[in-house]
């Protein structure tokens, strides 16, 4: 054997000699298992115990674009979709609880689906944050996401100003329409009902007269009427300020991305196709500042 440093030494080998570190321990791996009562399915399990970035939970099923948008903003975080609100929601409060997986942190992101004010402090606290509009397509309708785009055409000044008025014109007529307004609003009641209802605890009762009433007063405070005025007002009020930022807060309609699209000059879906490129390659900086800056802040715990 032959010494050639503190850490290095040539040792006899049937093949000559080598090297090896000294006193070198061979490293002992911690082998971590699937806890079974975390909530989670095993793959999503697996998939949060082996990443070695923090987890962000959001709405949608991963489709390309939801999914192109959070990894291009949210690069330091392992994106993982929840399809609905109350999945992402109690897939965050389950991960915080579950002593099984603290070494892992994680937070969540929830489409604004007209949450009150309260709403989102209290969503806050539970570390989920709110996007600033209705959902995510929406966010191409923004001002400055749809300059963003523009420029990558290669509009400037007036030329500019000219394509986003005509095209933010065309976004509130789109809202103003009374059948569109109507269905949007009625998305938004159908909405509330639904969070009301998955919120009343009738498990208490211990007979059928004391359910009915104690339904009828968790239901009786549910003013259908009220809840749609308050929507159609905020609509109608956003449509008269030429308030894009406050409309695309309440209004949710599939098809104003085709409004965005008139920038590209092309279809929905190559639309999408370019966006996914876009983030991707980080071929269009001034689209993903553009987005990050409406996007919420999330921090990991």
């Amino acid at each position: 054997m032959v010494v050639i440093s503190h850490d290095l030494e040539f040792v006899a080998g049937r093949h000559g000699l080598k090297y090896v570190l000294k006193d070198y321990q061979p490293p002992k791996w911690k082998i971590e298992t699937v806890p079974e009562d975390s909530g989670f399915s095993e793959s999503i399990t697996t998939l949060i115990l082996g990443s070695r970035k923090p987890i962000l939970f959001v709405e949608g099923t991963g489709a390309s674009l939801d999914r192109a948008i959070y990894r291009a903003c949210y690069p330091d975080w392992t994106v993982i979709p929840r399809k609905s609100c109350e999945k992402v929601i109690h897939a965050v409060v389950t991960m915080r609880a579950n002593d099984q997986l603290t070494r892992v942190t994680c937070s969540g992101i929830v489409d604004a689906d007209d949450y009150a004010p309260d709403e989102i402090a209290y969503l806050g606290t539970k570390g989920v944050a709110v996007l600033p509009v209705s959902e995510i397509e929406n966010l191409f309708l923004l001002p400055a996401v749809l300059d963003s785009i523009a420029a990558t055409e290669g509009y400037v000044g007036a030329a500019l100003d000219g394509l986003r008025g005509q095209l933010l014109t065309e976004l509130f007529a789109h809202a103003a329409d009374p059948r569109n307004k109507r269905d949007s609003v009625l998305r938004y009641v159908r909405r509330r009902i639904d969070r009301t209802l998955k919120k009343i605890d009738l498990s208490a009762a211990m007979d059928v007269s004391t359910l009915a009433s104690e339904y009828a007063a968790s239901t009786s405070a549910l003013d259908v009427a009220a809840i749609a005025h308050t929507a159609e007002t905020a609509i109608n009020d956003a449509i008269s300020r030429q308030d894009a930022a406050a409309l695309l807060k309440w209004y949710d309609n599939k098809g104003v991305l085709s409004i965005a699209c008139k920038v590209k000059g092309c279809t929905r879906d190559r639309f999408e196709q370019w966006v996914v490129r876009a983030l991707r390659n980080d071929s269009a900086p001034k689209l993903s500042a553009a987005l990050r800056n409406h996007l919420p802040n999330v921090m990991a715990a």
